[in-house]
């Protein structure tokens, strides 16, 4: 399936949003030639996808089922491969009402109950994560992750971050 296909079936000309893919249980359709990179690349066919409202748009069909990651519409389901986890925190604000972050798929949210920041380890390094979506999370880039850190707190439970009325143990 080329990306034109792709882009013609979705109707890339609309307006991008997030779908109920967590309702859409089609029969698996196959293997699709893409992979996202541990660096938040993603790739078709071994190019990379250049169009960043096209990464916006697949990511928001992303759906994970146990260890595996697809792209789905109320008829097909690609399976596609992922590195790592599937979407990249690139940007944070400290606002009012907590930590923003954004991802690389376009999803932009408050750290706190609902998307949680926990520590996992990549390469042998504790990076932090947070829960998008449904079985989604997302990685910090090195930049989000320094700009995070910058607004890290000691306390009697360590290096915490506070946000969304939430306090988050990093360290």
């Amino acid at each position: 399936m080329s990306l034109s296909d792709i882009e013609q079936q979705l109707g890339l000309d609309g307006p991008v949003g997030k779908p109920p893919v967590e309702q859409w249980n089609p029969p698996l359709s196959g293997d699709m030639d893409m992979l996202i990179r541990k660096d938040g690349v993603w790739l078709h066919e071994g190019d990379p996808i250049k169009r960043e409202k096209l990464v916006r748009l697949f990511a928001s069909i992303l759906k994970k089922e146990g260890d595996d990651y697809f792209l789905v519409t109320p008829v097909e389901k690609w399976r596609i491969r992922v590195e790592d986890r599937p979407l990249l925190v690139q940007l944070i604000d400290h606002q009012a009402e907590g930590i923003q972050v954004v991802t690389n798929g376009g999803d932009a949210f408050v750290l706190g109950k609902d998307h949680p920041l926990r520590m996992s380890e990549l390469d042998g390094v504790g990076v932090p994560e947070v829960h998008v979506r449904h079985n989604l999370w997302a990685r910090f880039s090195r930049n989000a992750f320094y700009q995070l850190s910058a607004m890290a707190e000691e306390t009697e439970q360590g290096v915490c971050i506070k946000s969304g009325g939430e306090v988050f143990v990093i360290g």
